[in-house]
């Protein structure tokens, strides 16, 4: 094993395996990280030593609240030439220093007391709704006098000032510092957490702004794409290891593999956060859109890249929870599309074999919710009166229902199909997945019902799978459900094994991402639409009556 394998091992055992709650949770890391970096000029042994005490120290000493109260206020307040690196350095540093309690309390008191001033506000409007407008009968030939015109120029000027809040300050001064970035993107990682307690309006407003911000300090333009190959360093290897959020990357093997002949990995980076992507997309170079995870992992070797026709997006992940519904991932799409159009014109195809995260925990819960209502409404009638009862829906077709009673021998019990179905789904051990009986017997409602769950189950217009919306409002169009494509523990948990291929056409991305916009339209395959177009159908005909 050569030294970047050996390096690039050592590094991702020692760090933890899942990043279930990474994005939720107080980061005093990789804030202490930050610090280390900013006293990153101090050289040779002493001053080595002198950082890792001072770490320590840090690490071990939790300032006053008060005393980072007043660093904050400080960068604030003070006169744009007088903040300098020292002065953010102090409120860095203090920040990393407090208790999470003592952060949510900071971030509250930047929130509300660093807000507007609402009472200049008020004024400023009065002010200018007692104004005549230009060119009223008021003025004296409808000729605008141009000091009366300086008069609303002088108030715009004035209610725009007054509009923006008192902590756009503290967000502006901390990006010139050449941690900044990152350390905004911590900060509002703890928001978030924060917001996770409660809903509280000053902290969401402050939310907002410094989302906006960041939207427009990360925009396409200040992003660089980059190609991670093997040969990075390992360091960036490492990090590609351990922020994969879709499939885990199980060994040195695996990764040299998603980095080799047949594969791409292309990253966002930006310069103020380096050698970290923000954002990174993993690509297989295939014939045809691959229909399970395990062809593009591991059961097939990689064919010449120059019989590939499709180029199929099978993971990408964010490393920055502070950058959470920044959606990066969208301009990554399309560059990487133009990127391989241009340096291989054989590849027509784009595409996606997603998951379907949140398609389990709907269908547990609806079969939950009808099977406890049928049982309280009536539980004396049978399966085809219950059809009758108000709010009940029976989510299975009755050949579906007779199929599973018939298979569901010994492992599962119940008085209708759906009772049966959720005992079946509901145990973490999937024993249903060992019979070839239950499998058959449950792959069309399962098939059938998530294709409803994709096009028809929605959220405020949007569909309610989070991977769905994100494709979606990218462009996309849903190509094809795919039976049993991820059969490891947490596909079957999440989607019963199935996963979804979601397509980019160039020359459609645009209008489909519109329509999708503008009226939650979600464009599909006719092989998706078949397994709901009776109820389609059937909605179509009630729309014309």
């Amino acid at each position: 094993m050569n030294k970047k394998a050996l390096a690039i091992l050592m590094r991702a055992r020692m760090r933890p395996n899942h990043l279930t709650n990474f994005a939720l949770s107080p980061i005093s890391n990789e804030l202490n990280q930050i610090l280390s970096n900013s006293h990153g000029n101090r050289s040779g042994e002493n001053g080595e030593h002198h950082a890792m005490e001072h770490g320590k120290e840090t690490l071990n000493h939790q300032r006053s609240f008060e005393v980072v109260r007043e660093s904050m206020h400080s960068v604030i307040s003070m006169n744009k030439t007088e903040v300098g690196d020292s002065v953010l350095n102090e409120f860095l540093e203090g920040y990393c220093s407090l208790s999470f309690e003592n952060r949510r309390k900071l971030l509250l008191t930047l929130a509300k007391e660093y807000d507007l001033n609402r009472a200049q506000v008020r004024e400023l409007i009065k002010q200018y709704l007692g104004l005549q407008p230009p060119g009223s009968e008021a003025q004296s030939g409808g000729v605008a006098d141009e000091g009366f015109l300086s008069t609303f120029y002088r108030i715009e000027r004035n209610l725009r000032h007054s509009l923006k809040p008192v902590y756009e300050t503290l967000f502006e001064r901390l990006n010139t510092h050449p941690e900044g970035l990152k350390f905004l993107t911590i900060i509002r990682a703890d928001i978030l957490s924060i917001l996770t307690e409660g809903n509280i309006a000053s902290l969401r407003a402050l939310d907002s702004y410094l989302k906006e911000k960041l939207t427009t300090w990360l925009s396409p333009a200040a992003l660089e794409l980059h190609q991670i190959t093997w040969d990075d360093p390992a360091s960036l290897l490492e990090k590609i290891v351990f922020y994969e959020a879709v499939h885990p990357i199980s060994n040195l093997i695996d990764l040299k593999r998603r980095l080799g002949v047949g594969r791409r990995c292309f990253g966002y980076f930006h310069s103020a956060i380096p050698r970290e992507p923000l954002i990174f997309i993993e690509v297989a170079l295939l014939k045809n859109i691959a229909e399970t995870i395990q062809e593009v992992l591991w059961d097939n070797p990689p064919i010449a890249e120059s019989e590939a026709t499709c180029a199929l997006f099978y993971s990408i992940s964010s490393t920055q929870p502070g950058l959470a519904g920044i959606n990066l991932g969208k301009f990554l799409i399309k560059r990487v599309i133009t990127l391989v159009k241009i340096d291989m014109p054989h590849i027509s195809v784009f595409a996606t074999l997603s998951p379907i995260p949140g398609f389990m925990q709907w269908l547990l819960s609806k079969l939950a919710s009808q099977s406890k209502l049928a049982k309280a409404e009536d539980i004396s009638r049978s399966p085809a009166d219950r059809s009758g009862l108000t709010f009940y829906e029976n989510i299975l077709e009755p050949e579906e229902e007779r199929a599973l009673i018939d298979s569901s021998g010994d492992l599962a019990s119940g008085k209708s199909g759906m009772e049966i179905m959720l005992n079946l789904l509901t145990p973490p051990t999937h024993e249903w997945t060992n019979s070839d009986k239950l499998l058959s017997a449950l792959k069309p409602p399962l098939m059938r019902l998530c294709a409803r769950y994709l096009l028809q189950e929605k959220k405020r217009g949007k569909a309610l799978d989070s991977v769905a919306n994100f494709h979606l409002q990218n462009g996309a169009m849903v190509q094809r459900i795919n039976w049993m494509a991820d059969q490891s523990e947490k596909g079957l948990n999440q989607s019963a094994g199935i996963m979804v291929n979601y397509v980019y056409r160039p020359e459609n991305i645009e209008e489909y991402a519109q329509l999708y916009f503008s009226k939650g339209h979600i464009h599909s395959s006719y092989d998706v639409k078949r397994y709901i177009q009776p109820v389609l159908e059937n909605e179509s005909k009630d729309s014309l009556l």
